[in-house]
């Protein structure tokens, strides 16, 4: 598994110095169901909003 996952979302509450995540695990989905064929078909529900 990945060391480090990367996220350039400062507004994540999971965002931490250096652009890293610091979520315990990450989701990620895809628009067309089970696969995907570009990065651009995918999200990652991880993500939440941080109050700054």
């Amino acid at each position: 598994m990945a060391q480090d996952v990367l996220c350039e979302v400062n507004n994540c509450s999971y965002w931490a110095k250096g652009n890293k995540c610091s979520a315990d695990s990450i989701y990620v989905v895809s628009h067309k169901g089970k696969t995907a064929d570009n990065s651009h078909e995918t999200d990652c529900k991880t993500f939440e909003p941080s109050d700054i």
